[in-house]
């Protein structure tokens, strides 16, 4: 028993004085390189994850962090529910959507890009390192985020997080190799130890990663299948009376033996603490000093930028909007930053950005139509300079609220035709009527508004770029929206905003999401529903949406006029979609949507030149 209590001491003492080793070890900072031409790009796979307390030991907080839901993680990971509370450690495997996205002219990285808001407290660092366990470091984060500042960021802000990760190589491995699961190499692993772990052999893993892993660094497990993870248990206990009071007695004695080494390690972590901090003292200094000449100069250049818009706006003071939202109360918020907020007796959507927000206000001075969200003015807080951007209020919401929840019966065939009208046209007037064109880059049913009358209005336009056919070397978007050869190849065009109105109309026809709960895209669900084989009308009324199913208001001549448009849309050549014109007049096209106009006053070709 003494044996047994001085073993687990010492395993204490060694595992502490690990931690302090290990924090001087740095992660990779190159991140994972790839070519779009040798790989299969984009591909699903998966990464390890473990539970850990006390923020994500549950799956629904877990399937926040990684932006997918708890059925996607319960299923591969072998546990019986999704609402199945989890304990510390507990294995994982989470599905992520991987590619190889181009940094500079240079170099590409693999990796899957995850969407965080910050919170009070967060740090690339510590985002990097504890939420997302080493699967990406904190210095990949700023290089996919040219435009933020580590040092100032603010709660609320959206950052992206590149995980780590690699899709297979075209035709080198074939079928014996179908995921590279993502997994961090710990103290204590070697390649035998993971190879065993997922199923894999050694040799494979080294040939694909080398044989110089560091701790910390993302290893690549080639698999043909997904491993079965062995999931913990609860045991029963049977206590033995004759060894109860000597177990009692050990434990005693141990527990106090490691509260005089725990004591003594706090004091050695606690000294060197300070020494840490007291080193670093003068660098922050100058840093703070840095920043704050930054927001000076900053604050100057966002009143030279938006000096030709101060007649064409009202500018709003800080006091207002403080006012309206009670100090940004979070049970004001719309939607991420965006806050309900009532000034005067009128109530306004409230957007906190940070200060580039200047280029979202320069696209929207050259912008006045009526299927685009209005914006009525903006706030330059004086303090820290951040930008308020104050839009019209939109009481209905999200067209993607409606779709995917129970008030999706209460939109008609005729309601979502005209949404879908209501949209072609906003786009069709960005893309032809504004110089040089506006590509909005993040069209999905979320930024879509519906207002009073049901009519969209096309919302926020922070992603949104004046100028085409350029190349970008930062993907942004929202999975199962993103264009083919914006995700591989960063190309810029008014037709990726064509392909992510393609998946809008899929959603108005099937009801179904973006990206469904396996990680399929929707757009892949359409292939073969409208070929010239017999049973096309029953494919298709099976595939639509249910609600729309019982409806009697429609016909089938205009649900398939309107899914080819929406085939034609998803081209995978871009060249091949058809302009926001043509998408306008087929929609118009429909008699459904021709008696329903008429009795408005209007006809398709008055919507055409509007």
């Amino acid at each position: 028993m003494k044996n047994r209590v001085l073993c687990i001491c010492l395993t204490l003492l060694l595992f502490f004085c690990c931690c302090d080793s290990q924090a001087k070890i740095e992660p990779t900072t190159s991140g994972y390189t790839c070519n779009t031409n040798q790989t299969v790009s984009p591909c699903q796979t998966y990464v390890y994850y473990q539970a850990i307390s006390p923020d994500f030991l549950d799956l629904a907080s877990i399937a926040d962090l990684f932006s997918v839901s708890r059925l996607m993680i319960s299923n591969p990971s072998n546990i019986s529910s999704p609402s199945s509370p989890l304990i510390p450690f507990q294995s994982l495997f989470i599905p992520i959507q991987c590619s190889c996205n181009t940094i500079n002219t240079s170099m590409s990285i693999s990796y899957a890009g995850l969407s965080y808001t910050i919170k009070k407290g967060d740090t690339y660092y510590l985002v990097s390192t504890k939420k997302f366990q080493n699967l990406t470091d904190y210095q990949s984060v700023e290089v996919v985020n040219p435009s933020l500042i580590p040092t100032n960021l603010s709660i609320g802000e959206n950052v992206i997080f590149p995980i780590f990760c690699k899709c297979p190589r075209k035709g080198q491995l074939g079928n014996q190799t179908k995921y590279l699961i993502s997994y961090v190499f710990q103290p204590s692993d070697n390649f035998t130890s993971i190879a065993t772990k997922f199923g894999s052999d050694t040799q494979s893993i080294i040939e694909l990663n080398g044989n110089k892993i560091k701790v910390f660094d993302t290893v690549f497990v080639p698999v043909s299948r997904l491993p079965i993870l062995t999931q913990p248990v609860v045991a029963p206990v049977s206590p033995r009376n004759n060894e109860r009071k000597g177990k009692v007695r050990g434990l005693s004695i141990g527990l106090a033996v490691c509260g005089i080494l725990l004591i003594l390690v706090c004091g050695l972590w606690g000294y060197r603490e300070i020494l840490i901090r007291k080193n670093r003292g003068n660098y922050n200094d100058a840093e703070k000093s840095k920043i704050g000449q930054k927001k000076k100069a900053v604050k100057v250049n966002i009143m030279a930028d938006v000096s030709d818009c101060l007649d064409k706006y009202r500018v709003f003071g800080i006091d207002e909007l403080v006012e309206a939202t009670d100090g940004f109360d979070d049970k004001w918020v719309i939607q991420g930053s965006v806050y309900k907020g009532c000034i005067n007796g009128e109530l306004y959507a409230i957007k906190k950005m940070k200060w580039n927000a200047c280029e979202e206000l320069k696209i929207l001075q050259k912008v006045n139509h009526g299927n685009l969200v209005k914006l009525e003015g903006f706030c330059i807080d004086p303090e820290d300079a951040n930008c308020y951007l104050i839009y019209e209020y939109i009481e209905n919401g999200s067209l993607r609220s409606w779709l995917h929840s129970s008030r999706s019966k209460e939109l008609s065939w005729k309601m979502r035709l005209r949404i879908a009208i209501d949209v072609a046209n906003g786009l069709q007037y960005i893309h032809e009527h504004t110089r040089p064109r506006v590509v909005h880059k993040d069209i999905k049913s979320g930024n879509i508004l519906l207002d009073g009358n049901m009519r969209g209005k096309i919302a926020n336009f922070g992603l949104a770029k004046s100028g085409c056919n350029a190349i970008t070397m930062h993907i942004v978007g929202t999975q199962g929206y993103i264009a083919p050869e914006y995700l591989t190849d960063g190309v810029v065009s008014t037709k990726m905003d064509v392909f992510s109105f393609g998946v809008v109309l899929l959603e108005l026809v099937s009801g179904r999401e973006a990206v469904n709960e396996e990680g399929k895209v929707l757009w892949s669900t359409i292939d073969g529903i409208l070929e010239r084989r017999g049973g096309k009308t029953e494919r298709l009324r099976e595939w639509m949406d249910e609600s729309l199913r019982i409806e009697e208001s429609y016909t089938m001549d205009s649900v398939v006029n309107v899914v080819s448009v929406a085939i034609a849309c998803l081209h995978r050549d871009p060249t091949r979609r058809p302009s926001m014109v043509d998408i306008v007049y087929a929609l118009c096209k429909s008699d459904d949507l021709f008696s329903d106009l008429s009795q408005d006053g209007l006809s398709p070709r008055l919507i055409v030149a509007r």
